[in-house]
Order: C-alpha cells, then sequence, then structure tokens
C-alpha cells in the first residue's frame, strides 16, 4: 500500500513543490484583474461627480440608500460620517483593485477588497434590499446567486492573496515585501 501510495504522491510533490509559490498567487491576481478589477472601477466611476474629489448624487443612494432617502435626497442633510464612508468608499474602489493589479501591499489590498465585499453585501441586502434570488443560499443546487455564492468566490481569491502575497511577479517582490 505504501507503494501506491508514492507512487502517487511522489510526483505530486514534486510538482506542487514547483509550481505553488509562484502560480496560485499569480493566477489569483490574474483573475481578479480579468474577472473583477474593470467591475470596481466601473463601480467607481459611476461615484464621482464633476471631478476627482466630487461624489455624484448617486454615490450617497448606492452607499446609504435608506439614510439618503431619509435625508430626502439631500446629501446636505447627511452627517459628516456619511460623507467620509462615501468618499473613502469610493476611492478604496479605485486604490485597492490598483494594488492588487500592481501587487503592490497584495496582502493589505485583499484584506481591505475582502472588508469592502463584506459591506458591500451587507449594503446589497438590508440597503437595496435584494431579493431571494440575488441573495441565494449555498448548499443548494443553485451556483449564480450574486451576493452569497459569486461573493464567497471573490472572498476565496483574496483570502488566496491575503495567506500567500502577490507571488514573484510583483511590484511587492520588487520591494521585498513578503
Amino acid at each position: 500500500m505504501n507503494m501506491l501510495l508514492n507512487i502517487y504522491n511522489k510526483p505530486l510533490e514534486a510538482i506542487s513543490s514547483k509550481l505553488e509559490p509562484w502560480l496560485l498567487p499569480t493566477l489569483a491576481r490574474f483573475t481578479f484583474v480579468a474577472v473583477l478589477f474593470m467591475y470596481f472601477w466601473a463601480s467607481a466611476t459611476l461615484k464621482l461627480g464633476d471631478g476627482l474629489f466630487d461624489l455624484s448624487f448617486g454615490a450617497y443612494g448606492q452607499i446609504f440608500p435608506v439614510d439618503f432617502e431619509a435625508a430626502g435626497y439631500d446629501v446636505g442633510q447627511l452627517s459628516s460620517f456619511h460623507k467620509v464612508v462615501a468618499y473613502a468608499g469610493t476611492y478604496a474602489e479605485f486604490v485597492l483593485p490598483v494594488l492588487l493589479a500592481i501587487g503592490l501591499f497584495t496582502r493589505l489590498a485583499a484584506l481591505g477588497m475582502i472588508g469592502f465585499t463584506f459591506v458591500q453585501s451587507y449594503v446589497d441586502i438590508y440597503g437595496h434590499m435584494a431579493d431571494e434570488t440575488a441573495i441565494g443560499t449555498w448548499f443548494d443546487r443553485i451556483a449564480d446567486s450574486q451576493i452569497m455564492d459569486q461573493r464567497l468566490f471573490w472572498i476565496t481569491l483574496l483570502m488566496l492573496l491575503f495567506i500567500k502575497g502577490a507571488g514573484p511577479l510583483s511590484a511587492d517582490k520588487l520591494i521585498g515585501l513578503k
């Protein structure tokens, strides 16, 4: 039995030890850029107003839908907290994906994107009142819900980057970060 296990394990261990250090983080960053980068970039762009330091009317509606409605859709009625969070969220949607794409401060950026994804999901469910189809459930036969299913994949991808780092083709590697 040990001989059979060795026949199976030895080649796979050799392949894994050569590929794992660079393939997983590089593939995770590529996947993020190919699938999610433009999603977040477009979302952030929609929140900008007339300039880089001006938020659109819709930014507050996207981030604080219930509070913005309660304020009569008047930005002046929102608190400083709302404004700070709206600006921070908007710029996070620009900065964090760029950091992940170039592989700079990758672990911190991935952790930020994980937190961002949780907040985004909360706002979608409780602020925008997402329906059951959009929310979905796990452990069912339907694998395409926008929140529970898709965002679990996002978080898994981001956790890999948080744990493994950016890989060898990254700014982190160039400046000596792990």
